[in-house]
């Protein structure tokens, strides 16, 4: 099996959109999203990934095949630190969930951007946060525990870490 994070370029935005939507679909059974009037969830912050750069966004191959994407970003959206990693969106579609390669993305997506890292995942989405704590525990080699934060209507639980070396 060939995984590569590749990162998504500006005429790939459509493909990475159109995850998005896959993204999203998961996403609404743990927080009230709503279809707009075209029949999709949308991503409000897409084109800045092209944009800004600070934002990161990269796509997910197995042999080939698109298999998700990572958006990365600097800035904490918990503390507003500024020089925090921060892991704002991740999907793997569900045939290759199960299977180490979500960690083994992750892994590489923090190889390439040493630092501080938050990774914040929903209160409500239990196996979201199995997964990182497994994934960020692998990495990191030490036992981590996540930190429950409340931002305004959100609750979370957010996990904090560091990324030592390009070639970790």
């Amino acid at each position: 099996m060939c995984l590569e994070v590749i990162p998504a370029t500006r005429d790939q935005q459509p493909i990475v959109a159109n995850l998005l939507e896959l993204y999203a679909h998961d996403f609404s059974e743990f927080h009230a999203i709503d279809l707009k009037e075209d029949g999709r969830f949308g991503y409000k912050h897409l084109p800045l990934y092209w944009i800004e750069p600070n934002r990161h966004p990269f796509l997910v191959r197995i042999d080939g095949r698109l298999a998700g994407f990572a958006f990365v970003k600097k800035g904490s959206e918990i503390s507003g630190n500024t020089a925090i990693w921060d892991m704002a969106e991740f999907f793997v579609i569900r045939r290759y969930r199960g299977r180490g390669i979500g960690t083994d993305v992750a892994h590489q997506i923090w190889r390439r951007f040493p630092g501080a890292w938050e990774v914040r995942v929903m209160e409500a989405n239990r196996s979201a946060q199995q997964f990182w704590e497994r994934a960020i525990s692998a990495f990191t080699s030490e036992p981590i525990q996540s930190v429950f934060v409340e931002k305004g209507a959100q609750r979370w639980r957010v996990f904090s870490f560091r990324s030592l070396s390009l070639n970790a």
